[in-house]
């Protein structure tokens, strides 16, 4: 996927709204500032910490980030606390 056709995608999407499908496959719609408990200890954050994210973005590669306390970090250190 090139620049062109990402911009294209994104313009569609917004930085403070997560979409999470759910255990029982419901669709829930999550606004930002959102919860999360940490994984595994990244960047300044300890496991177990909870902390907010203030937007979701992603990567040219489509990889879903968090930004939390004005860092990047990727999806996959944190659950989703709903």
């Amino acid at each position: 996927m090139n620049k062109n056709q990402l911009a294209e995608i994104l313009k569609y999407c917004s930085p403070k709204v997560i979409y999470v499908v759910t255990f029982n496959n419901l669709l829930k719609r999550i606004l930002c500032p959102f919860k999360v408990r940490v994984l595994n200890p990244v960047g300044e954050l300890r496991k177990g910490e909870i902390v907010w994210v203030d937007e979701v973005k992603v990567t040219m590669e489509l990889k879903t980030i968090f930004i939390i306390k004005g860092s990047a970090y990727h999806y996959y250190h944190f659950d989703i606390i709903i």
